[in-house]
Formats: structure tokens, C-alpha cells, sequence
């Protein structure tokens, strides 16, 4: 889970407390934001004591890491999911951002913290995505990850402020922003993967 957590969970039973933590944790940053996270706050709405907290967790900057942590991985499961069978990058691209946009309106806290940093999600991506393009040019070589981490940064970064754009004008996203979202992103990846 990262540097933020003091000790990670090992017992099926300490997963399934550090995962209820992270629920209430979830829970309250949807109720009020950030600010209205606290450990006391998590301990009170998770039922448990907040000795708890501070076993797994250094503070409350802790728990939202940990929670980012979460996302990234759960976000990665799901598109891994959903990717299944599909092999050309625009079709990625679009249902990347479909995954992004779903969690965003369905899955608790998401929606104040989703992921640690985008360094962390275009690496990730980089990974999960060259194992899966298929060259569009049959003589055109495999894509190579480490070349994929920049331009998966850029696009993501994009991506991240064009989509907080549309979740700042609707709170369901705005569907022009979302949908432009896709069409810059396969616009430049186009641009930067037929090279």
C-alpha cells in the first residue's frame, strides 16, 4: 500500500479492517471532502478504535493515500477487465476514460481522491497497454513500454484536467468534455504511436 501505511495488513482480518477503514474513510470524503476527514472521524464512522487507525495508518494524509492506492488498483482491475479481447489503442483510449468516468460517479471517495499521482496511472497504463496494441502496420515493430511511459504521462495529464473540467460543470461529467477528452487523446496517441 505504500509509504503512507505504517504496516501492511497480513491476517485476512486485518485486510478486511484496514479495507472497512478505507470504506468510512470513502464515505466521509464523498459527505464532506477532504476536510471533513479525520482519523477520529474514520475510527467514529468505520466502528472501530482509533488506536486502529494508527496501527495501519500515520494520519489522515495516510488513509487518502492508501485509499488513491486502492483506486489505482481497482481502476486497473477493471479496465484489465474490460480490455479483455480488445486490441487497437482508440478503442482503449475510449474505454479508459469510460472506466474513469463510471468510477467517478459510482465508487465512494472517488470522486475527491482517485489516484496517488498520474505518474504512477501512465506507468501502470504503459504496462497493462503495450502488452495488448496491436501494430496497425504488420512490419511495424512491438511497442516498447519504456517508450510508452512519457507519452502515457502527457495523455493522462490531459486526460486529468480535461475530465475535472467536466466534473467541475456537471456532477455526472459533462458528456462534450468527456467526449472531447477522447478525441484529443486518440488524436495525439495516434500522433505519437504511428512514429
Amino acid at each position: 500500500m505504500g509509504s503512507s501505511v505504517r504496516r501492511n495488513p497480513v491476517q485476512q482480518r486485518s485486510v478486511d479492517r484496514v479495507n472497512q477503514m478505507l470504506d468510512a474513510a470513502a464515505a466521509l470524503l464523498d459527505e464532506g471532502g477532504y476536510d471533513a476527514l479525520s482519523t477520529r472521524a474514520v475510527a467514529a464512522r468505520a466502528e472501530v478504535p482509533v488506536g486502529s487507525i494508527y496501527r495501519f495508518f500515520r494520519d489522515k494524509r495516510g488513509l487518502a493515500d492508501a485509499l488513491a492506492q486502492r483506486n489505482l488498483e481497482r481502476f486497473l482491475a477493471r479496465i484489465e477487465r474490460r480490455l479483455a479481447g480488445v486490441a487497437h489503442w482508440p478503442d482503449m483510449a475510449d474505454l479508459i476514460v469510460d472506466e474513469y468516468v463510471e468510477m467517478k460517479r459510482t465508487v465512494p471517495g472517488f470522486a475527491v481522491v482517485d489516484f496517488s499521482e498520474n505518474r504512477a496511472v501512465a506507468e501502470s497504463l504503459a504496462d497493462h497497454l503495450a502488452r495488448r496494441i496491436a501494430p496497425a502496420d504488420p512490419d511495424h515493430r512491438p511497442v516498447d513500454t519504456a517508450g510508452l511511459h512519457r507519452p502515457l504521462l502527457v495523455a493522462v495529464e490531459a486526460a486529468d484536467a480535461l475530465l475535472k473540467l467536466a466534473f467541475r460543470e456537471s456532477p455526472d461529467g459533462a458528456p462534450g468534455y468527456i467526449a472531447e477528452t477522447k478525441q484529443l487523446l486518440r488524436a495525439y496517441l495516434e500522433h505519437v504511436l504511428s512514429r
